[in-house]
């Protein structure tokens, strides 16, 4: 029985490696559409694999939901996923304590907006001295753009409050007076303007057109062990950033995957606000790595605390796979 049992089991024993990758890579994502590429690169690849009759093994990657920032990092963190998109200075702050994650690709350009209700008088951000203003993170970029407004006018974060809130609560919030502005990604300011009550006090497309703050990251040894896994799944991605930016029949059917149940699960009528009020809200086509803005956004974190010292570029940056990217033409 024991000799049978171990004939067989060698076989599996001895998959190649092409084999194992059968199984899809999950990949860690949150339902904002600084995040779109994801959805549009899953929803892509699985079209490509079933059009293919070659009978070769293919990869997949499918897209794990996640509510928040921190269920995200430790899900990466304890390798439970292998695959994410992060808020990059989350994946600094990372790296810089020695988890063996790093960032192989952009997700996105712009998509942050700083909201008011409506009927509020708020012009400019000295009439919001002293109140409440929620962010989703201090890690989030969000809050970067935040202190950047405050200081155009000569404030600091200290003369104004600010909470931390998950971004799905802000616009019930506002709704509510529970605080008197927020900043936050998409489509959540969206909700809010769409709805009536809200309207957009400031917008990263005008203040901060090379803003980015989530980036693809991926953890170390699934580099080692499938980098061809890992160059396709940045392939996609680049791919459906710039099949999104082609046009915006791209974008409505971009709309109808992300609002699925599958994917954000979200009334497909608010996505498609932020694909069209303006349509630069988010972009998606320039992906490119540029080494000076990740120092930009180093620098802003270590002003606002968030991380301690300077974070070597290399630690947390592995530039080989966009360098290599031959972005895939999106067949959907």
């Amino acid at each position: 029985m024991l000799a049978g049992a171990l004939a067989a089991a060698l076989p599996a024993l001895a998959l190649p490696v092409s084999a194992a990758a059968a199984k899809p890579l999950l990949v860690g994502g949150l339902p904002v559409t600084c995040n779109l590429t994801l959805p549009v690169a899953c929803v892509a690849k699985a079209a490509a694999n079933a059009a293919d009759k070659s009978g070769a093994p293919q990869f997949e990657f499918e897209y794990s939901k996640y509510n928040g920032w921190p269920e995200v990092k430790e899900s990466l963190m304890a390798g439970r996923i292998q695959a994410a998109y992060m808020l990059a200075p989350l994946v600094m702050d990372l790296a810089d304590k020695r988890i063996p994650v790093k960032i192989v690709s952009l997700g996105h350009r712009s998509g942050a907006v700083i909201m008011v209700r409506s009927d509020s008088p708020y012009k400019r951000f000295k009439e919001l001295a002293g109140k409440r203003i929620a962010i989703p993170s201090r890690f989030a970029v969000d809050f970067l753009f935040l202190r950047k407004m405050l200081a155009l006018e000569g404030m600091t974060p200290n003369e104004v409050q600010i909470v931390e809130m998950a971004p799905p609560d802000m616009p019930a919030a506002l709704y509510a007076k529970a605080v008197d502005a927020y900043c936050t990604g998409e489509p959540f300011g969206a909700a809010a303007q769409r709805a009536g009550y809200a309207r957009v006090l400031r917008m990263t497309r005008d203040e901060w057109r090379n803003y980015i703050c989530c980036v693809l990251t991926v953890r170390e040894e699934l580099i080692k062990e499938n980098r061809p896994l890992v160059q396709d799944l940045v392939n996609h991605v680049l791919g459906a950033g710039v099949w999104l930016d082609v046009k915006q029949e791209n974008r409505n059917k971009a709309v109808a995957i992300a609002a699925g149940r599958k994917y954000f699960n979200q009334d497909p009528n608010i996505i498609r606000f932020v694909m069209e009020n303006p349509t630069d809200r988010v972009t998606y086509g320039d992906l490119r790595m540029i080494r000076a803005e990740f120092e930009e956004l180093m620098q802003l974190s270590i002003d606002a605390g968030t991380l301690k010292s300077p974070v070597a570029y290399d630690k947390y940056m592995d530039e080989s796979f966009a360098r290599a990217a031959r972005p895939t033409v999106i067949g959907i």
